[in-house]
């Protein structure tokens, strides 16, 4: 819900520091890649209760996860860098969970709701992405992509925030697990509303 709202202010440094990267041949995939073991690494982290460096290896996933976008504009985008980057995206959102709930029993089914939710709103945004590239459809609220990325109340800028407030407040992360998976399924939702919207204008169901 906020991405389209904060892409103004971050794409400028992102795609400065991005042509610096593939000025110096760092690839886009390389980053991806780099990105994704930083996620594993914070859920490993909340698992072992480092809530601190769970934090800071979680800004640094969001960092890594701007970048390769920005260096694969200042070069080339490619379907499989847009495949490794959807892939890299939810190996975040599964691991920080997990690692909650392996941290404390008492986490798990709170975790469990949460990666669950993550999955029903992963499967939305897929099918819609699938659907509308078949349809032929293009959006460019959130910038060039390699493939159509649909509106949701719960996108990057709001799932960053729940895993913040879940490493500065470890107590409360079934009520934060519980209240954004709430969220994210409002998201399921609000995104099948809006395919049938879309895709019953010209022969759908």
């Amino acid at each position: 819900m906020l991405d389209r709202l904060l892409r103004p202010l971050i794409d400028p440094p992102l795609n400065a520091s991005g042509r610096f990267l593939a000025r110096l041949g760092v690839s886009a995939d390389q980053i991806t890649l780099v990105g994704a073991l930083i996620g594993a690494a914070a859920g490993a982290a909340a698992a072992t209760g480092a809530f601190l460096l769970c934090l800071g290896l979680v800004v640094l996933n969001r960092l890594f996860d701007g970048l390769d976008g920005a260096v694969a504009r200042a070069t080339r985008r490619s379907d499989l860098g847009g495949y490794l980057d959807i892939v890299g995206d939810y190996v975040f959102y599964v691991a920080v969970p997990l690692g909650f709930g392996l941290h404390d029993p008492s986490n798990l089914t709170a975790a469990l709701v949460l990666t669950a939710s993550f999955t029903l709103t992963a499967a939305t945004f897929l099918a819609f992405a699938a659907i509308a590239a078949k349809r032929g459809e293009r959006t460019s609220a959130y910038g060039p992509k390699s493939f159509f990325y649909s509106v949701g109340l719960a996108e990057g800028a709001e799932t960053i925030a729940a895993f913040v407030a879940m490493c500065l407040f470890p107590a409360a992360f079934p009520i934060i697990a519980f209240a954004f998976a709430g969220l994210c399924a409002l998201t399921v939702v609000q995104r099948s509303i809006l395919a049938r919207l879309t895709f019953t204008s010209a022969g759908g169901l």
